[in-house]
């Protein structure tokens, strides 16, 4: 390991991760036993449902809203669909397409031994596995091929609420130097409890997350890749009510880049932690076998809490988030841990308290592709002191080796932004990393200087932090605001009636496949 440039003690380091492995695996304990209604319509498109009914329900919902009525959600999907096979001869998407028009009640067949279960079954996990695997392969293949840009990957947005235009401002964008896109998610989408079906031109402040949707712009960053002789990433929300449904859509369809935090739902959309908790482990495996980077939400504590004060609150949720994918089987290079420029400007020597603990977080996680976000809670309309802000954020971005580098934009807090003012922050970043390409190899930190100070001081509020967490119990220490200064109730928030407690019955294949790579 390379000398550390902020001096922080790594038995520190090592005490913090502990705390956060044992407070992760209390709450796997708890997961272990339940199940949810979004990882069980997430096994039905595993296995291959698609599609909706005669009233636009998507067929996974039809069946698992079916089992939940008749009160066997527990037993699992698996067990249900696996007996249904056996009796029926039918596939599938056969079998839900005959429970949607009622001439089918997959509860009262017969019952039929866990082994016969298992082998009817598992020809239609092979073919989603491999599917998967395809996808994976054709994106490794194409970075060796075509290449892909340099770390940090400059990360951009598009949120037109229409996926074809979306495309047309992707594409724009990655001619213009974008490594990734992130299509932004349509306001409130992460509130539903189904996820809508098909291409979509409708959305607000964003673009519905659909498997078409994905698709379509999937294609197109595939096309244009092939022009400008790059590989794009494309990203895509699953966070929410449809975590893990979402993160097999996205695997299905060849997304690179997830947003997959434990506790963003939790804290900023109020779902209900227990549901939350149980969802984000399936969705963090499906992320881990398809080779996605997840990209965890941090920096979105520093809306709500100040920046400076509650930066400890930042790394310690780092901490674990890394534990809870560890346990998922997600390697460090796929963890896109956040993190945020969000200091206010007046705040004197603010930008070397950025680098400190932009430094500092690069140190303790080397291998992970940080996902570094850009100020936006201060941007005030000045779109030249906004240029600014956003070039002393470019600035700590290459000086720290960040990896998925969000661009700020000048007109952040006026409007959605134009293919114009995107060309604009991309240029500033290119600029800027060019010139500053090695700064990080040349520059020390002074010792026992304001950024050495500043980033042990995290460090240690860090440790003390989570030390408190592990006595206590993530379910307390939310329910008490720890994060984000948001005070959420354990059995409160939307989603908890979604939750079932694992029967006899019960299996996920996918689990065990999808962590043993």
């Amino acid at each position: 390991m390379k000398e550390s440039k902020t001096g922080i003690d790594f038995k520190k380091v090592e005490q913090a991760r502990k705390s956060a492995r044992a407070i992760a695996e209390d709450v796997k304990k708890f997961a272990d036993n339940y199940t949810t209604v979004a990882v069980e319509r997430t096994l039905c498109r595993l296995l291959g449902i698609d599609g909706v009914d005669e009233n636009d329900v998507p067929l996974p919902n039809v069946l698992i809203d079916e089992l939940k009525e008749k009160s066997v959600l527990n037993q699992g999907i698996v067990f249900y669909l696996g007996n249904a096979l056996i009796e029926t001869k039918l596939d599938p998407q056969s079998i839900a397409e005959r429970v949607s028009e009622g001439t089918l009640d997959i509860t009262q067949l017969p019952v039929h031994s866990a082994k016969e279960i298992q082998e009817v079954i598992a020809p239609y996990v092979r073919k989603s596995l491999d599917k998967i695997r395809s996808n994976r392969q054709r994106r490794e293949n194409y970075i060796a091929t075509i290449g892909e840009g340099s770390m940090p990957y400059l990360y951009v947005i598009v949120a037109t609420g229409n996926i074809y235009e979306d495309v047309v401002q992707a594409q724009a964008a990655a001619r213009q130097g974008a490594d990734i896109i992130a299509v932004i998610r349509t306001t409130g989408q992460s509130l539903l409890d189904y996820v809508p079906y098909g291409a979509t031109t409708e959305g607000f402040g964003g673009t519905y997350a659909t498997q078409e949707n994905f698709r379509i712009m999937r294609k197109a960053l595939d096309e244009v890749g092939e022009e400008i002789g790059r590989y794009i990433r494309l990203c895509n929300y699953c966070s929410g009510l449809c975590m893990p449904e979402i993160a097999a859509m996205g695997a299905l369809e060849g997304l690179d880049v997830m947003l997959n935090d434990a506790l963003y739902g939790i804290l900023f959309r109020d779902i209900n932690m227990q549901r939350t908790l149980i969802d984000q482990y399936f969705s963090r495996i499906i992320n881990g076998f398809a080779g996605v980077i997840i990209n965890t939400g941090e920096d979105n504590y520093l809306t709500t809490a100040d920046a400076y004060d509650e930066a400890h609150t930042v790394l310690a949720s780092d901490f674990i988030n890394e534990q809870f994918a560890l346990q998922a089987a997600i390697p460090e290079e796929q963890m896109g841990l956040g993190h945020a420029f969000e200091m206010t400007p007046d705040l004197k020597n603010g930008f070397l308290y950025e680098l400190a603990q932009a430094q500092m977080i690069r140190e303790i996680f080397p291998k992970a592709p940080l996902k570094y976000m850009p100020p936006t809670k201060f941007m005030t309309g000045n779109i030249f002191k906004g240029h600014v802000q956003d070039a002393l954020f470019n600035a700590i971005s290459i000086w720290t080796g960040q990896g998925l580098h969000l661009l700020g934009m000048m007109t952040e807090a006026i409007h959605t932004p134009f293919m114009s003012d995107r060309y604009l922050s991309i240029e500033n970043a290119q600029y800027i990393f060019n010139n500053m390409k090695n700064i990080g190899d040349d520059i020390e930190f002074k010792k026992g200087g304001v950024m050495q100070t500043r980033a042990q001081e995290i460090l240690d509020k860090a440790v003390a932090l989570l030390g408190t967490i592990e006595k206590e119990g993530l379910f307390t220490a939310l329910e008490k605001g720890i994060f984000a200064d948001v005070k959420r109730p354990k059995n409160g928030g939307k989603g908890l009636n979604g939750v079932a407690e694992k029967g006899t019955y019960y299996s996920n294949p996918f689990e065990s496949l999808m962590k043993e790579k």
